[in-house]
């Protein structure tokens, strides 16, 4: 019996973003970036299905465009980045779901709590780039109650509704570098 070999794929950051979008004020959304992060995929050859997973995020590098808020998103009342300098993430199954779409489930740690998170995943493929480099490309998206992870400041508004929604849409566009 054959057995295929454990390839690890490490992320390539200059290919790479992280983004949130949070509704403000109920009536728009105000976009965000994390700027430092890595990950990691273990799989079975070039096969994705039941991989293994793993990210870790510096809070620190949260980047909204504007100063003020990127302060108050470091501060105790969301990410504590002072206390809690990394968000992470260990997955728990990457489940093939078709032919390019995965369901990737994992435990997600913010602020010390750790929840279970189902993410999309997107898989582009794969290529070799000019440099001879293998890579996977992959899309992920995803919805988290921040409050379930302790972000939970808001403010009420006169008018009635809240500043910021719960509800915060996390996106991802990856690549990975096949390692030798």
């Amino acid at each position: 019996m054959e057995t295929t070999k454990t390839t690890i794929w490490k992320l390539d950051p200059s290919h790479s973003e992280l983004t949130f979008k949070v509704k403000h004020l109920m009536i728009s959304n105000v976009k965000g970036e994390f700027q430092t992060f890595d990950g990691q995929i273990v799989s079975q050859g070039n096969d994705f299905d039941r991989a293994k997973v793993t990210a870790t995020v510096d809070a620190n590098s949260v980047y909204t465009n504007n100063k003020d808020r990127d302060t108050h998103l470091r501060s105790a009342d969301f990410f504590d980045a002072g206390s809690f300098n990394s968000l992470k993430f260990e997955g728990t199954g990457f489940e093939k779901l078709d032919e390019d779409n995965y369901k990737l489930t994992g435990l997600l740690t913010i602020k010390g709590n750790t929840k279970e998170v189902s993410l999309d995943v997107d898989h582009g493929g794969l290529m070799k780039d000019p440099y001879g480099q293998e890579k996977a490309g992959f899309s992920v998206s995803g919805k988290i109650n921040r409050k379930e992870w302790g972000l939970t400041w808001n403010a009420a508004l006169e008018t009635g509704g809240v500043m910021v929604s719960d509800d915060v849409r996390i996106n991802g566009e990856f690549q990975f570098v096949k390692q030798a």
